[in-house]
């Protein structure tokens, strides 16, 4: 093997002689990675705008959009009728629930047993045969990683190791460890389908369990996460951003969703409740009655009513700390969106643009049309107590550490741009140059800087100054009309509340909504952001795709996809679809269409799974291996750099550490 060793390699090759420090060390390490890269990629998996519907969630991830379900067709085909083949899928998902429901109806429970192990032993030989057996090994749970690993490698069918394997199995049931043996072996097939997970924003708000989510995620193998604006808004809420956290208990009364401020994170929401019925004890604040169709709790009248008073309070709230934002920067250019001076009081009408509308609520008992922006003693005491119960909520700084650990404003991998939303442009499609403190950016370095700017909000790395333009950026992200994540003309929250006239509910969406539809446009932001290869793609979610009305997930010739399809249930009328999910393994790239999911119960009793259509966006007429992508690259590289210090031992150049 001839190699040329540059001497400012040397330095380098030593330090790497540490960790490999023999000629059979590196050798050994090369044959590895080689031997990796051959291996077919591993499974992509890419949901977004969960909004806190966790059980969806948590279904979709346990059955990995039909993978599950289309591993066990190919292993069994005819050899199963269709219903055990939806009964093991079922006890695959759920393995504890379903236990508790077949171990009483089962006549020969030891026959079940074993007949259930070996499906499911197959079913983990399938789903692992693409990783090498150390990344196997450290799937398992280290109570069966012996036993599992022994199933795992040898064949069932080999007469020399039958009567072997079989005892393997028959002795887990006669020692009553089968219980947990399944559902181990089920929690192996749920981690190994999928590789790595993609979060493309837009896990909070509207559904009831976004802490539920994050503690799944938190406990996942290989997890990332693009912002949205909506995950935008509770870090900076965790941060201290007053008009953040007025935001975030606002949209929480608004769709009944007391569950995740209260039960998850443990925010105090009495004084705001007290504050409440002292203020509009007599109002039936008729515009602001929550939407509890799709609320997990079910609300009596008066509690209803409750959190409809509750939520006026910490809007009126809201407006005000608004305003002292938009005060302090002028840049936003957001005065349009005070609105409280705009009120004729005497006559109960909305002054906007010269023309007057009606007002459909004028109690406004703590505003004062002299001085409307100032909060009341009453106001400020309440929001200094709910400021100290999210600063002080330990489960919640959890969650948004592991949100900045793990995520960022947009990802590039394996030829896919990720970003939530949007990236600013101009009418002509170029890239539209954005004011950010005293600079002007756009394009890449905009999200760069904006990222910067999220993390010096939340890890106080600047002086006073900087912190609070970081701080108060977090709440411009979530509702400016340049901010990325959301990219409006602005957001019309006072105006549905108070005004009829659905001409001021307008929200005009910003030139990349339209523009993204065109190929050339695509073309320009991928190479901005240097996404390379032939097969090349924008993923992106925050607009529902209304499925309903003939819209289509897939734009730009196959370059933009976005899969924000109504996971939501709030959203599920829009769209007529319950949400989509991109599946990139070695064969290609997938869209999965998913109807919309009834309960974890019925899914558990009656064995009934997501609906799902699948799209395929492109296929691969040859596997593709990990040595054609990202990690498969810098696997390369490595091997290079091994192959270098091999040289290097062999000429001298750097001595082996015996």
């Amino acid at each position: 093997m001839k190699r040329t060793i540059d001497e400012k390699q040397i330095p380098y090759l030593r330090l790497l002689s540490k960790s490999f420090p023999t000629i059979a060390a590196a050798s050994t390490e090369i044959i590895n990675l080689e031997a990796i890269m051959n291996l077919p990629k591993g499974t992509e998996y890419f949901l977004s705008d969960i909004h806190g519907e966790y059980e969806a969630f948590q279904h979709v991830m346990k059955n990995a959009s039909g993978s599950v379900q289309r591993k066990v067709n190919e292993l069994f085909g005819d050899t199963l009728r269709e219903q055990e083949k939806r009964d093991l899928c079922t006890l695959i998902y759920y393995p504890k629930e379903r236990l508790q429901m077949i171990k009483p109806q089962e006549k020969n429970l030891n026959e079940w047993y074993m007949v259930t192990l070996i499906q499911l032993v197959k079913v983990c030989q399938a789903v692992s045969s693409k990783y090498t057996r150390s990344k196997v090994r450290k799937a398992l749970p280290e109570e069966f990683s012996y036993i599992i690993q022994e199933l795992m490698h040898e064949s069932l069918n080999d007469p020399n190791k039958q009567a072997y394997l079989k005892v393997i199995l028959s002795t887990i049931i006669n020692i009553d460890r089968a219980d947990e043996f399944i559902i181990a072996l089920s929690e192996v097939i749920q981690r190994l389908i999928i590789d790595s997970l993609h979060i493309v924003g837009d896990i909070y708000d509207r559904g009831p369990g976004a802490h539920i989510i994050m503690d799944t995620l938190m406990n996942y193998h290989d997890v990332d996460i693009q912002w949205g604006n909506h995950d935008i808004l509770w870090m900076g809420a965790a941060c201290g951003n007053d008009s953040c956290i007025a935001n975030v208990i606002r949209i929480c009364m608004r769709y009944g969703n007391l569950t995740t401020l209260e039960d998850g994170y443990g925010i105090n929401l009495l004084p705001l409740a007290t504050f409440a019925m002292d203020t509009y004890g007599e109002d039936p604040c008729t515009v602001f009655q929550p939407k509890l169709k799709f609320a997990d709790v079910k609300y009596s009248d008066k509690n209803a009513q409750l959190i409809a008073k509750m939520q006026k309070a910490i809007s009126i709230i809201q407006f005000k700390l608004e305003a002292a934002i938009i005060a302090r920067h002028k840049e936003y250019c957001m005065d349009d969106r005070n609105l409280l001076h705009c009120i004729d009081f005497e006559r109960g009408v909305l002054k906007v643009n010269g023309q007057e509308y009606a007002m459909l609520d004028m109690n406004f008992p703590t505003v004062n049309p002299a001085d409307p922006y100032t909060l009341t003693p009453e106001e400020a005491e309440l929001m200094t107590k709910l400021h100290n119960s999210f600063i002080n909520s330990e489960r919640l700084h959890r969650h948004m550490h592991f949100l900045f650990s793990n995520g960022s404003m947009y990802l590039v991998q394996n030829g896919n741009l990720m970003f939530h939303a949007s990236i600013p442009l101009n009418e002509d499609g170029t890239f539209k140059q954005v004011t950010v403190g005293n600079r002007q950016l756009c394009g890449k370095a905009l999200l760069d800087e904006v990222d910067r700017l999220v993390r010096e909000a939340y890890f106080k790395t600047g002086n006073e100054e900087e912190q609070q333009f970081a701080l108060d950026y977090m709440w411009y992200l979530w509702c400016g009309a340049d901010a990325a994540p959301f990219d409006k003309s602005k957001m019309a929250t006072f105006e549905r509340y108070f005004v009829a006239e659905k001409e001021l509910h307008k929200e005009v969406k910003g030139h990349y909504y339209k523009l993204r539809e065109q190929e050339e446009v695509c073309d320009r932001i991928l190479d901005e952001f240097g996404v390379e290869g032939e097969h090349r793609h924008i993923i992106n979610g925050h607009v529902p795709v209304k499925t309903i009305k003939g819209e289509t997930p897939i734009k730009a010739n196959g370059k933009m996809m976005v899969i924000d399809g109504g996971f939501s249930r709030a959203y599920q009328p829009e769209t007529g679809i319950a949400g989509y999910t991109l599946v990139y393994n070695s064969q290609g790239l997938q869209l999965v269409q998913h109807e919309p999911f009834t309960s974890a119960k019925r899914a558990v009793e009656e064995g009934l799974d997501i609906r799902s259509m699948r799209t395929v966006v492109e296929f691969n007429s040859q596997r593709m291996l990990v040595r054609d992508t990202d990690n498969g690259r810098q696997l390369a590289r490595e091997v290079d750099e091994l192959r270098s210090l091999l040289v290097a031992y062999r000429y001298g150049l750097v001595k082996e550490r015996k």
